[in-house]
Order: structure tokens, then sequence, then C-alpha cells
């Protein structure tokens, strides 16, 4: 791999936990620097204060609900899924979501491959169609631990990867974002698009899920 790995925080292990509380009006340094360039932005007219707000209810308006639909898609339709595994960018488009600022590689599980998507220098993550990162996906404990041990990192989010699968990990940078495919699962022939979608959850677009079974919800 061509980043170092910070192993310090090995025991710190990836989970889920509840929300934490909104820390919003809590200045720390890095709130202060976005404070101080957007006010130099407006201060300079590069942006405006509209402009900006207008962008930021972009951001919050993605949701995994994108992914789950390009991911369901490609379940019921062969051309479309051959279509998304050479060129992501352009599966998006076509079914009418927005293309991306990044090249999208989407990897797909299958009955000996496990892909699990990392960032190991920050937290690159195509939020035009999975939203925010979670805050596990942006630790340094996950980042390091899951390019030297994904299979227990894997189990510690409740995957069991059988001994005969490889696991591949993917790491995202300035220039590419992944997204994993995952299996669709059996017992789900004749559903519909949408009803498949319910089935995709944004962890199992990261590639530490499953997506869920007929009936788990």
């Amino acid at each position: 791999m061509p980043h170092d790995h910070d192993h310090s925080e090995e025991h710190d292990r990836p989970h889920h936990s509840p929300p934490r509380p909104d820390l919003d009006d809590t200045i720390t340094h890095w709130r202060a620097m976005e404070i101080a360039v957007r006010e130099l932005l407006i201060g300079k007219n590069l942006l405006s204060a509209d402009e900006i707000r207008r962008q930021v209810e972009d951001m919050d308006s993605c949701t995994p609900a994108q992914g789950a639909k390009v991911v369901a898609r490609a379940w019921v339709d062969p051309e479309y899924k051959r279509l998304l595994l050479s060129d992501g960018n352009a599966a998006c488009e076509a079914i009418g979501l927005e293309r991306g600022p990044y090249k999208l590689v989407v990897v797909e599980n299958t009955d000996t491959v496990h892909n699990v998507i990392v960032c190991t220098l920050c937290s690159c993550y195509p939020r035009w169609l999975l939203g925010l990162p979670p805050d596990w996906y942006k630790s340094r404990a996950y980042r390091s631990r899951v390019i030297s041990e994904p299979r227990s990192v894997l189990q510690e989010f409740g995957v069991a990867i059988p001994e005969n699968l490889v696991v591949r990990v993917h790491d995202s940078n300035a220039d590419m974002r992944y997204l994993v495919l995952p299996r669709r699962p059996d017992g789900t022939e004749g559903w519909s698009q949408e009803k498949l979608a319910a089935l995709v959850t944004r962890d199992a677009m990261i590639g530490v899920a499953f997506a869920s079974r007929p009936g788990a919800h």
C-alpha cells in the first residue's frame, strides 16, 4: 500500500454506537477554521451566504437511498450491471442520479470475493450516493486495522467471512471513490426494484455488512 498505517489505536474497535449529542455550539479548532474561511469567502464576494447554504443543504439531502437505487437496479438489470461495473459514473447518470465529482469504481461481492472500502488517509467517500460518512469510517482505528486485519474488523461488525472467500480492501483517494455491489439475498426472486432497494444498507455498500435478508426488517 502507498500509505503508512498507524496502529496506535488498534484497541479502539469500530462499533455501532448511539448518536452523539449535537456539539455544533462547541468552537473547536476545525470549526473556528471553517467559520474563518466561510467569512473570508463571503467578504471577498467569492461566494454568497445563500450559495453556501444551498451547498450545505445539497450535501445534507444525499442519503444511502441513492446508492441503494443503483444497487437494486443492478440486481434486476444485467445490462445495467455491466455498465455499473465498467463505468460507475455513467451508470449513475443513466438512471437520473448525479454523476458525481470523482471517478466511481464499483466492486462486486461474489461467492469467491468479499470487498470492503476504506480511505487510509482521511475519509474519501461517495457522499453523493451514501450521504455523510459514519464516524467509525473516519476513525484511525478503522483506517489502519481494516488494511492489516480485515477479517477481524469485519467480524466485529458481525460479518463472518468464510476462509474460502478472498477479502479485498479498496483504498479510496482524492480522485477515486469506491462502492460495493453486495450480493443479492436469496429469496428475492421476482421482487420489484423498490422492494429490493429497501434491503440495501449503507454498511453493505461499504462492505462491512451483507444486504438485509427478506423478513429481517
